[in-house]
Parts: structure tokens; C-alpha cells; sequence
């Protein structure tokens, strides 16, 4: 029997019964990221002690295998580190078996209403599928997928909207409400843990964020599997990342969640560099540069915005877990930088460049970004000095 694939009789539903050795009652408190099923997508772990992973969607034709690889090596180089591709056609489904043979994280594949592109995207190679088995059709329809998924060892996430709940369930709570989207999750949860799977994963989404964040401190009081958290329907890149950044800085800091996508109408290497931020911003990631700039201030005689945004582009690629300052001026500049490992604050027609507040030596505007480079290419050497 595949580990985590069948329910075993102490196994977490939920229902409750048993987790990590202590006892776990629906309406008991939440289930904290840390306490839930720890759950394996292709090389990546998810649940119990693992880290929040960053998830993020292709835009490409599923169907170019081409021009999919393409995004997700992108991607992959940005952060990413589990990603998902629509699948709404059989050509779909069979891609994926090429796709996966050049990429090097997780796929997981989308599949909304026919049942055998689940079934045909599991054997190309799908690490994981999304479903909402409210729209798969029947139980039979739902059972062939649980089958198949058991048969490989494939996760399943049950994904449910609140632009997807049932007619019952916007009945009863007389329309969308966080309440019925737990509840419609969970309904679809136990009907795969009825069908002998407990290899979930499970995600409630709504457009609406404080809605969401209900939802979240709702299942998590009720679900041991692993979450998977976003704000859909958020918006473009600036409307997006707000939305995205309260409601996933909410869910993430009460302890909830353990992946991640910031929904973005725009490129999705965006998505990737706002959720690196809020997880190293809630101290649930270390790595990657940090940059602090201050905001501008009529003492400024530099070009600070320009400034600011070249750094912050040119630190991209650096592999050190460091903060670095950009000051507008030398005269706050010192020793408002004190707290970052590095900085530069400028003047006029020249700059300093700072170590923790202390002034290390002055140059000029134009050699301020190229001298702050060279400091960080050599940065382990120098701290070795």
C-alpha cells in the first residue's frame, strides 16, 4: 500500500481522531501548518514541519509543450517551486508528459468537469491534480479518479470557490458565506475519504479577502491535510498583490497555510516575487537579499526611485540573506541604514557607501551601483577579512 494513500484506521479525517500522537477533535483549535498530514508532490513536501512553498499557474496553451516549458523554467528560476498547467483538453493531458521531462519542480495538473482528463493526466506524469469533485459528475466518475490517483501515489487537491458552491449550500446560508465554503470543502473531502484516499490537499479560494480569512480559521479548526492558500480573482499586478499581501499575511501569521500562490492578472514571475516577500516579511523564509529604501524627502538630491528600483533588479540574482539600505541623503543616511548589513546613501553628484551605519567610503553617483555590486559579489570573502 502506497504511503498516505489509503485511510488507516488512525489516520487524520475530518472527523478527527488521531495526529502525530495527540488527539485531534473537530472544533478542538486550529490545526496549526505544522500539526497537518505531511503530504509529497513529485520531490517537493508539503504539511507537518516542511517549509510554506510558493505555487504559481502557467498562462501558456498547456497544449505548446514548447512554450509552457519555456514559462516554467522562467519560473523555476524566479522561485517557483510547485506549478500548476490547465489541462481542459486530452492534447492537454499528453503534453504534460514532455513538459515534465524538461522541467525540474512538481506539476500539478487542473482539471475541471471531465473525469478522464484526470485519469489521463496522472499517467503522463501530473504530480499532483487539482479537482472540484462537485463538478467531475457522478461518485462513480469521482471514484475512477481516486482510483487512478491511488493506483500512482498522486495527490489530490480538492479545490472549491465561492463561485462554485452548490445551489443547497447558497441556499441554506442564503448565498456565498465563508461557512458554506468550508462546508461544501469538507463535504467533498469525506467523499474521498469514504472512496479508502487520504492523499489530500485541500484549498478554498474567494475573490473577497476578508470572506477568505474566515474560511481559513473555519477549516483549519476542522481539516488535518494541508492547505493550500490565495486570494483568486485578485486583480492586476498592484490591485493583486494588495489584496493578496493582507489576506495571505493574515491566513500565513495565524499559522495557517502550507503553500502559497498570489493570483495575478500579469506575468506570473510577479507572483513569485510577492510571495517570496510576504513569507520572508512574516519570518517564514530566509534568503534572498533584502531590500529597505527610505521615501524621499526634499533633502534628497539624488535620483532615490530610480535608484532604489536598480538595486532591487540587480540584487535578484545574488544568493545572500542579507538586508541592504538605499538612503536619499548623507545626512539621516548612516544612521538610518545602521540596522541594514549594507548600504549606500546618496548626495550630491556622489554617495556613501555604508556597512552597519558606518561610513566605509564615499564615491561618486555614478559608481554608487557598480561599488555596491562588487561589494556583494564579494561579500563572503570580505566578511572572512
Amino acid at each position: 500500500m502506497e504511503k498516505g494513500s489509503s485511510v488507516q484506521r488512525d489516520s487524520p479525517t475530518v472527523m478527527g481522531t488521531v495526529r502525530h500522537g495527540r488527539p485531534y477533535m473537530k472544533g478542538a483549535g486550529f490545526m496549526y501548518r505544522n500539526q497537518t498530514k505531511e503530504i509529497a508532490i513529485g520531490s517537493v513536501k508539503i504539511g507537518g514541519d516542511n517549509p510554506v512553498a510558493i505555487q504559481s499557474m502557467t498562462n501558456t496553451k498547456t497544449e505548446d509543450a514548447e512554450a509552457t516549458i519555456e514559462q516554467i523554467l522562467k519560473l523555476e528560476a524566479a522561485g517557483c517551486e510547485i506549478i500548476r498547467c490547465a489541462v481542459p483538453t486530452m492534447e492537454a493531458a499528453a503534453a504534460l508528459r514532455e513538459i515534465k521531462k524538461q522541467i525540474h519542480i512538481p506539476l500539478v495538473a487542473d482539471i475541471h468537469f471531465d473525469y478522464r482528463l484526470a485519469i489521463a493526466a496522472i499517467e503522463n506524469g501530473a504530480d499532483k491534480i487539482r479537482i472540484n469533485p462537485g463538478n467531475i459528475g457522478s461518485e462513480e466518475r469521482v471514484r475512477a479518479v481516486v482510483d487512478k490517483a491511488k493506483e500512482y501515489g498522486v495527490p489530490i487537491r480538492v479545490g472549491v470557490n465561492s463561485g462554485s458552491l452548490e445551489k443547497h449550500i447558497l441556499e441554506k446560508y442564503k448565498g456565498v458565506t465563508a461557512e458554506g465554503i468550508v462546508e461544501s470543502a469538507l463535504d467533498k473531502v469525506r467523499m474521498i475519504e469514504d472512496m479508502g484516499y487520504d492523499n489530500l490537499v485541500v484549498s478554498i479560494k474567494s475573490s473577497d479577502v476578508l470572506m477568505c480569512v474566515k474560511a481559513h480559521k473555519l477549516i483549519a479548526k476542522q481539516c488535518p491535510y494541508p492547505l493550500h492558500v490565495g486570494i483568486t480573482e485578485s486583480g492586476t499586478v498592484y490591485s493583486g498583490n494588495v489584496k493578496s499581501s493582507v489576506g495571505l499575511g493574515i491566513i500565513l501569521y495565524e499559522g495557517i497555510g502550507n503553500t502559497i500562490r498570489v493570483s495575478l492578472t500579469g506575468d506570473p514571475a510577479e507572483e513569485i516575487r510577492t510571495a517570496k516577500l510576504i513569507l520572508r516579511t512574516l519570518g517564514l523564509r530566509r534568503g534572498g537579499i533584502e531590500v529597505v529604501s527610505c521615501p524621499t524627502c526634499g533633502r534628497t538630491k539624488i535620483d532615490l526611485i530610480g535608484l532604489a528600483n536598480e538595486v532591487e533588479k540587480m540584487v535578484a540574482d545574488i544568493p545572500l540573506d542579507i538586508k541592504v539600505a538605499v538612503m536619499g541623503c548623507v545626512v539621516n543616511g548612516p544612521g538610518e541604514a545602521r540596522e541594514a548589513d549594507i548600504g549606500i546613501a546618496g548626495g550630491i553628484g556622489e554617495g556613501l557607501l555604508i556597512k552597519k551605519g558606518e561610513i566605509v567610503k564615499k564615491v561618486r553617483e555614478e559608481e554608487l551601483l557598480g561599488t555596491l555590486r562588487e561589494e556583494l559579489l564579494n561579500w563572503n570573502n570580505n566578511s572572512r577579512k
